[in-house]
């Protein structure tokens, strides 16, 4: 299937790209940029094993090439090398955009990775490309040097003479990269040279200045969620954005998430704990399901989740409004009335028309706008009540 520009840019208009050539920072900015603006950061490299069990060898023959060591890794000719590269990039290409398509529905997000000059003309604006550079020699040993390449290090030391090894993969390095790195600076594309004299702070700045992004503190001055939380509209500023309290969706990869998890090990809710902690840990949420965090002045007091299965043998019925739970020190200030809200919210964004929770309690969730349906047999056995509520 081939989808016409206009329409990759449309779905794709949420993503931030920081590219450009190796070791031009492209890591670095992203994730500093992500965490002061609390967007969540997409690193396809992280991504490829996962891409990888996804593609076979008829579809994506670069990708599922295997290498029997350091010396056949290396031992190619630059040019087969070269081309080796590029085409693996491409294939995984394919997964990263629906990846991106899907994750940035509901918000920014930050996307690490390797895009050309054309590439970029196709899947977004100007606006939303950066491009980090750094002039592509002799690139072995810096990239070798970093904590987080130091599989690459041991890989390519391995070689049986490392000697050749570090200059077939300099050339190849060079070659793929010098023209790049000249087409990019001669663009009208935004650029930044790595400089060791400017500052990583420094560097963000000016990426979130052509990006366009402001201040956390600045939008909530004006009374905005900030990077990264629900922005479902004013309904929702105005009801889970004041008092301390904001209701904020759980994205992978972030401090938030991390945060979560912690809450979620050390809550008081024993008998599910474990089971939750299971899924964010594995991050077992597909399409468009999710978690919700209430934070109070700055500490995590409470949850809901938003799923397609709950703990009942009815997969005709979905989305589930589940794990609501708030600490007892937090109860009493209608925390889980906002969670559900938030969650409804989004539910509606989704599509949906209706959403659904199983409870044992009678006339908790009646006052939220939810009826009982029927009674219902969970895959315990156990009976529980269940409530839907029109969006």
């Amino acid at each position: 299937m081939i989808f016409q520009d206009n329409i990759m840019k449309k779905y794709l208009e949420n993503v931030y790209f920081i590219t450009g050539t190796p070791c031009g920072g492209k890591t670095t900015v992203s994730r500093a940029l992500g965490k002061k603006y609390g967007i969540p950061v997409y690193d396809i490299d992280e991504r490829f094993e996962e891409h990888q069990k996804a593609s076979d060898a008829e579809h994506q023959p670069a990708m599922n090439k295997n290498f029997k060591d350091a010396d056949e890794f290396f031992g190619r000719s630059v040019e087969e090398y070269k081309a080796w590269l590029l085409q693996n990039t491409r294939e995984q290409l394919d997964f990263v955009l629906l990846d991106l398509i899907r994750l940035s529905q509901n918000g920014k997000i930050i996307c690490d990775c390797h895009l050309r000059l054309e590439q970029a003309a196709i899947f977004t604006d100007p606006s939303r490309v950066a491009f980090m550079l750094k002039k592509p020699e002799n690139l072995v040993d810096e990239y070798c040097n970093r904590a987080d390449h130091q599989g690459f290090n041991n890989f390519i030391h391995s070689a049986t003479d490392f000697e050749k090894a570090k200059e077939t993969c300099n050339a190849t390095l060079l070659s793929l990269n010098e023209k790049f790195y000249e087409d990019v600076k001669a663009s009208e594309y935004f650029w930044l040279e790595r400089d060791n004299a400017r500052s990583v702070e420094e560097t963000v700045a000016l990426v979130a200045k052509h990006f366009g992004l402001r201040e956390p503190s600045a939008n909530r001055a004006e009374g905005k969620t900030k990077e990264g939380d629900l922005e479902p509209g004013k309904a929702f500023d105005e009801a889970f954005a004041n008092g301390g309290l904001q209701i904020r969706k759980v994205e992978r990869n972030t401090p938030l998430a991390e945060e979560f998890l912690h809450f979620v090990e050390q809550c008081s809710w024993t008998e599910v704990r474990e089971h939750i902690a299971g899924l964010i840990r594995n991050w077992e949420f597909t399409d468009w399901e999710t978690m919700f965090a209430a934070v109070e002045d700055g500490k995590i007091v409470g949850m809901t989740s938003l799923l397609k299965e709950d703990y009942y043998p009815m997969p005709e019925i979905c989305p589930w409004v589940s794990c609501v739970f708030v600490e007892k020190d937090s109860r009493g200030k209608r925390i889980s009335e906002k969670l559900i809200a938030a969650a409804n919210e989004y539910a509606k964004g989704q599509g949906f028309e209706k959403t659904y929770i199983p409870t044992e309690f009678t006339g908790f969730y009646e006052k939220y706008g939810y009826t009982h349906v029927k009674d219902i047999v969970n895959y315990g056995g156990g009976t529980d009540r269940l409530y839907v509520k029109e969006l």
